[in-house]
């Protein structure tokens, strides 16, 4: 009898341990914050051959993190199934270069934009040409085929020459083949960064029309979806959303309209 009763004694004395251990274990996991991407958009986010994931979404989600005290915890998943991994709550976040769309917004909420993408024109540094209003009849633009980006150009009252790929079009342009290209400001910016002699090239005026990339959170999240709101409006003001930019951007600042 005493046996019995000092093995229960025992058991009695290590049920506040396990308890502990595993309050422990379960505070742990709410100190992580989880984001997602494709891990197919460099230089956005990407799988190195480490088989580590980086880029841009990647470090704006770290600086998120830290900023929150909480761990980083990156997943990459298929685009195609990516809002319906949210809303099975598979990751608190979707950080992942997602665009802001009326769609979109049926079935998830959306911070503020943190960076901003649309058609600019990039032409070579030496072309004298400011601002795409200075283009007229007689410049001569490259763009893809078969992009909405010819409706752009038709409004700038240009001529259009059509190639199969930004490579094509940019390699134009530094040739001086055509004044001036016509593409995704952030397509152009990556590819401007990997020319050779791309320096020469730079992108000129603002987007002609504005796409704003937000970070998706569940519907019904509004709080972790305002504080995220506070901490980018936090790296916005002291300007780190522009340096992490300007890291992957060939000094550029994308997180501006």
């Amino acid at each position: 009898m005493k046996r019995i009763t000092s093995v229960l004694l025992m058991i009695a004395l290590l049920l506040p341990a396990a308890t502990l251990f595993a309050g422990g274990k379960q505070e742990s996991s709410d100190n992580t914050i989880s984001f997602a991407g494709s891990g197919g958009y460099p230089p956005f986010n990407f799988i190195t051959e480490n088989g580590d994931v980086e880029g841009f979404d990647v470090d704006v989600a770290a600086e998120i993190a830290k900023r929150m005290g909480k761990t980083l915890e990156y997943k990459t998943t298929a685009w195609d199934g990516i809002i319906e991994g949210l809303r099975a709550r598979r990751y608190d976040g979707i950080l992942g270069s997602m665009g802001i769309t009326e769609e979109r917004e049926k079935v998830v909420d959306f911070s503020d934009p943190y960076y901003y993408s649309g058609p600019q024109l990039i032409v070579r540094k030496d072309s004298g040409i400011n601002d795409p209003s200075e283009l007229s009849a007689d410049n001569t633009i490259g763009l893809v085929t078969g992009t909405t980006f010819e409706k752009d150009a038709n409004a700038l009252g240009v001529k259009v020459k059509l190639y199969e790929d930004d490579n094509q079009t940019l390699m134009e342009l530094l040739n001086g083949r055509v004044d001036g290209v016509l593409t995704d400001r952030i397509v152009g910016l990556n590819a401007i960064g990997k020319l050779k002699e791309g320096d020469k090239l730079t992108l000129v005026g603002s987007v002609l029309r504005t796409e704003k990339m937000g970070i998706a959170f569940q519907a019904d999240d509004d709080e972790l979806r305002e504080k995220v709101n506070t901490i980018l409006a936090e790296m916005r003001s002291d300007g780190t959303l522009k340096r992490i930019s300007e890291k992957w951007f060939n000094g550029e600042d994308i997180t501006v309209e």
